[in-house]
């Protein structure tokens, strides 16, 4: 019997998603340090490097869950901050996370979708989605929503899980995510399924230039990707147009 979310994007995916991940919220910043060994947070911040000035910047990060990349741009002096996710009580995880005093601008944890994004068109400066879009139910309406609320010639980041491409590491990658990681996954938050259903939506994720392209139908132009660690994740931008109509998304 399956006790995780399809993977793939599939109509009701996002509710299960949500009820998966309100299920961790509690243990979830201590499973990401155990489960990569750390280097969740290099990861995240070399992905907000990739976003580029953000001192008085509007930006906007999907999938926020327990706030850490939001909470990590506060230190460039943004003006705003706002982190979107479907699970509440992640977002409640985030807003009991400190805030450094020095921080001036506005931050805010909304609950909401990111293919129905409440915010006007052409508003922020930056997003980001670290570790996401594989959650996304439909990962071209995801896309397009993001491209609708962001200025003209503004970046995307997309921080994901992929496939390294160079035996051994393969290799030892996939017996790690498939048989190790679900134990102790399981072990430490009680319920397997969220570490199952991991590596399952990594192998079915559109990466690498598929995933550009992607990006490139829904707006984004001067797309490029990056390998990180072997290329376990990958680091995915591309810059708004504002040339799709912003009822495309509506289409997929």
């Amino acid at each position: 019997m399956r006790h995780y979310p399809p993977v793939g994007e599939n109509e009701g995916k996002e509710a299960e998603v949500a009820t998966m991940f309100n299920a961790i919220a509690q243990r979830y910043d201590f499973l990401n340090r155990v489960l990569s060994f750390g280097l969740d947070r290099l990861w995240r911040q070399a992905a907000i490097r990739r976003l580029g000035q953000l001192e008085g910047r509007c930006i906007l990060d999907i999938a926020t869950g327990t706030g850490d990349v939001a909470l990590a741009t506060l230190r460039f002096n943004p003006s705003e901050v706002v982190g979107v996710d479907i699970a509440e009580k992640m977002l409640n995880e985030a807003r009991q996370k400190s805030v450094p005093k020095k921080f001036k601008g506005t931050l805010s944890f909304v609950n909401g979708s990111a293919e129905q994004l409440p915010f006007p068109s052409n508003h922020f400066d930056a997003a980001i989605v670290a570790f996401g879009v594989r959650n996304f139910e439909n990962l071209d309406a995801g896309l397009c929503s993001i491209e609708r609320t962001l200025k003209p010639n503004a970046p995307l980041v997309v921080l994901e899980f992929s496939q390294p491409s160079v035996q051994p590491i393969r290799g030892l990658y996939q017996l790690y995510s498939r048989f190790i990681l679900p134990r102790i996954g399981r072990a430490i938050s009680g319920i397997s399924g969220p570490y199952e259903y991991l590596p399952d939506s990594i192998g079915v994720f559109p990466s690498g230039g598929e995933l550009l392209n992607r990006l490139e139908k829904c707006g984004f132009t001067n797309t490029n990707s990056k390998p990180l660690t072997c290329g376990i994740v990958s680091l995915y931008t591309g810059y708004a147009t504002g040339k799709i109509n912003p009822s495309v998304s509506e289409s997929f």
